[in-house]
């Protein structure tokens, strides 16, 4: 945990708690929408950036073209409902629009980097919304800066701009495929002009992107199909992995990137980025997360009193282990949703004090019992450690740990926050050994092979980087601290700075 000093007017000294140490928990870079032709736009975006909400929580901006054709934009530090109220939307008019949310890790929460950006170029006025990583960002920049090249900010995105701006190309459409040829890595991007919308996927699928239409005809592209819900959306289908997706006056065309003939989808998407209720690369986020929990209870049983679910990430996980185990599910442990960013901390110190603040224990649910505790991963085991001894601190009489996926053992580099592979406790230790570090009776991973079979044919569409180590694209320029240019990251989890935001 981060602890800060202040002092008040009678000189009494202040410890602030910071939580971005102890939720340790992979991070989604953010979320992306794209409306046009619906005379609300802008409104609509921001209902969408609200049902996207936890692909990002520390910036969210919003870009519609007024009625001068002109690009109005709306960004701020914060969550959608922080960001934008009526008058700010009120600015906002248009029947075309963009929207972004954005996690970044803790200090680079700056409004530069908060998205959509938005620059002119001799032809025109471009806005762009990104979701994903550039691998091969810092190679690409150093040739743009070589060239006379200004940037403004530490984002990756901002990269495909300046491509975009430096294209021999004179249509639109043919500098965005030109510049989207040159960048490598994962992206799913929503571009506004004064007359189109676009969108794009990279030639892997790395990171999800949906069409849906709306009922007056608008046409809708999000992250995640629950955006398409909210604002009654009928999902129509994805944007193909290497597709460019145009919509203007004309209609919808669809054009290609360089093709790839193996998709690559982001298998965290099914077991933790994505909300249940959405539809993510064709499949259901809630079925999938219900059977790695029955693969659990099949492959992983233990005997067993109760099933309990690190909320809310475990919960369909924990609810397919105890349907098939047989064994009732209950609420053992409490999320409070109302804690934010820091909190003032006693001077009198209370031992793992974070977990407690977001998770209470149900002790008539514990006391006595076997538990079987479901979450959906462990990254370095500490938050894990602080849970199990929270649990049996209530009575539990024993506590099985069931991560309903394999061990991580490698960074991502397509647009997560993940630490470094150093500080990844899968990497470090075995099974056995990170059981006697948590402090459980039990511990079983997903295996691998279980996950592949689950996906028969699709098996291979998928990313498992994370757990093998094994990388579709190799990060050419490695991870970095674009600060200070080190090749080497080695920086705790909540103090890195990645630039796919």
């Amino acid at each position: 945990k981060t602890l800060s000093s202040c002092t008040n007017n009678n000189n009494n000294s202040i410890n602030t708690f910071s939580f971005d140490d102890d939720d340790e928990k992979p991070r989604e870079e953010c979320g992306v929408v794209g409306i046009y032709g619906d005379p609300e736009a802008s409104r609509l975006s921001y209902l969408a950036l609200h049902a996207l909400q936890h692909r990002g929580q520390e910036g969210a901006g919003i870009v519609a073209v007024n009625n001068n054709n002109v690009l109005q934009t709306i960004t701020g530090v914060g969550l959608v409902s922080e960001v934008f109220n009526d008058t700010k939307l009120r600015q906002l008019p248009g029947t075309l629009a963009i929207g972004h949310v954005r996690y970044s890790t803790a200090g680079q929460s700056h409004l530069k980097n908060v998205q959509p950006f938005v620059a002119g170029y001799r032809f025109g006025s471009v806005g762009v919304a990104h979701n994903g990583n550039f691998v091969n960002y810092r190679s690409l920049r150093n040739e743009l800066e070589e060239s006379g090249s200004i940037f403004n900010t530490t984002s990756d995105t901002e990269v495909l701009l300046h491509l975009i701006a430096t294209s021999n190309h004179r249509p639109f459409i043919a500098r965005v495929i030109d510049a989207c040829e040159k960048v490598k890595g994962a992206y799913s991007i929503v571009f506004i002009t004064e007359d189109k919308l676009v969108a794009v996927r990279d030639p892997y699928g790395f990171r999800p992107l949906v069409m849906g239409r709306r009922s007056n005809g608008s046409i809708v592209f999000a992250s995640e199909t629950c955006a398409l819900d909210l604002i009654e959306a009928t999902y129509e289908r994805e944007v193909y992995p290497g597709e460019v997706l145009v919509v203007d006056k004309n209609g919808v065309q669809s054009h290609c990137l360089v093709s790839h003939p193996e998709p690559k989808q982001c298998i965290f998407e099914h077991i933790y980025f994505s909300l249940p209720n959405s539809v993510v690369f064709g499949k259901s986020v809630y079925e999938s997360r219900r059977l790695f929990g029955e693969i659990l209870a099949t492959e992983s049983s233990v005997d067993c009193d109760v099933v309990i679910a690190v909320p809310d990430s475990g919960v369909v996980a924990a609810l397919g282990y105890a349907a098939k185990a047989g064994v009732p599910f209950q609420q053992g442990l409490i999320r409070s949703h109302y804690v934010g960013r820091t909190f003032i901390e006693p001077s009198q110190k209370i031992r793992d004090f974070g977990v407690k603040l977001k998770l209470s224990p149900v002790r008539a649910v514990l006391e006595g019992k076997r538990v079987v505790v479901v979450d959906d991963s462990i990254v370095r085991g500490t938050t894990s450690s602080k849970i199990v001894r929270l649990l049996k601190e209530a009575g539990a009489k024993e506590v099985h740990m069931r991560i309903a996926c394999p061990p991580i053992i490698g960074s991502c580099y397509y647009g997560v926050d993940t630490p470094s592979s150093k500080e990844l406790i899968s990497n470090r230790m075995s099974v056995e050994e990170i059981k006697e570090f948590i402090g459980c009776d039990s511990l079983a991973f997903l295996p691998l092979d279980s996950l592949k079979k689950l996906l028969a044919n699709d098996s291979s569409n998928f990313c498992y980087a994370c757990f093998t180590g094994k990388y579709p694209v190799e990060p050419n320029d490695g991870p970095f601290d674009l600060k200070e240019g080190k090749k080497e990251n080695t920086k705790p989890m909540n103090e890195m700075e990645i630039v796919g935001i």
